[in-house]
C-alpha cells in the first residue's frame, strides 16, 4: 500500500499564485466516504516579485474503516521562480504520512484571463522511500461567471497523474467542484474520483465544498 499512494503537491491551489501576490486559501472538502482539509499559502520573498514561496499542507481521511489505509497527511513548500506571466519552474522538498519524503522539480504554465484560468504542471521527483524517480502531470481549470459585483458561478477541475519509475502507474485522480462565491466565501458541490495502483483501486465520493482566502 505505501508505494502506491502518493499524492499531488499541488492538490487544489495551483492557479492561485496568479491571482493573488500574497495570501492564504483554505478549503474543506467533505463526502459521504471522505473528507479533506486542505491550506494553501503564497509570499513573495523579493521586491520584484520573481521568487515565491509557496506552501501546502492537507490531510485526507476515508470514513470507511475499510478504506482508511487510504488516509494521509502531506507538506509540502516550494521555491517558485516566475520566468514570465506564463512560466514558473522551481524545486520543493514533499513528506507524505504514507509515501515519505521526496525532491521534485516542477514547471508551471499558466494561461489566464478575467474568467477562464488553465494551469498544467509536469513534475519529476524522487522518492527517498522507494529510492526511485517519479513523474507526475497536474492540469487544473477555473471558469466563473460573474452575478453582480459581490456574486460569482464557479466551476473547476483538476486532474493528475503519477507513474513509478516513469512506467508503472501508481495514482490519479478526477476532481469536479461546481458552486458560488459570495463575498471571498466560495461553497458548492463537489465529486472526487480516485485511483491508486499499477491495477488501479477506484474510490469515488460526492460531497459539498467551502474554500475562503484569508
Amino acid at each position: 500500500m505505501k508505494k502506491i499512494v502518493i499524492i499531488t503537491s499541488f492538490l487544489t491551489f495551483g492557479f492561485a499564485n496568479y491571482l493573488q501576490a500574497q495570501f492564504t486559501q483554505v478549503e474543506l472538502f467533505s463526502g459521504f466516504d471522505k473528507t479533506e482539509f486542505t491550506l494553501y499559502s503564497s509570499y513573495n520573498v523579493n521586491e520584484s516579485k520573481t521568487l515565491n514561496i509557496n506552501t501546502l499542507a492537507f490531510f485526507q481521511k476515508f470514513r470507511d474503516e475499510e478504506n482508511q489505509g487510504f488516509d494521509e497527511i502531506g507538506v509540502q513548500p516550494t521555491l517558485f521562480w516566475n520566468i514570465n506571466k506564463y512560466i514558473t519552474i522551481g524545486p520543493s522538498l514533499y513528506y507524505n504520512s504514507v509515501a515519505g519524503y521526496s525532491e521534485r522539480f516542477s514547471a508551471k504554465f499558466t494561461l489566464k484571463n478575467s474568467r477562464i484560468v488553465f494551469v498544467f504542471i509536469p513534475t519529476v521527483a524522487h522518492s527517498h522511500q522507494t529510492d526511485a524517480s517519479y513523474a507526475e502531470v497536474f492540469a487544473q481549470f477555473q471558469f466563473s461567471i460573474p452575478i453582480n459585483h459581490k456574486a460569482f458561478l464557479w466551476l473547476n477541475g483538476q486532474f493528475l497523474t503519477v507513474w513509478d519509475e516513469f512506467k508503472t502507474h501508481s495514482r490519479s485522480f478526477e476532481q469536479l467542484r461546481a458552486g458560488v462565491s459570495f463575498n471571498g466565501h466560495q461553497f458548492g458541490v463537489g465529486l472526487d474520483f480516485d485511483q491508486y495502483g499499477p491495477n488501479p483501486i477506484e474510490k469515488s465520493s460526492f460531497g459539498l465544498y467551502y474554500r475562503k482566502i484569508l
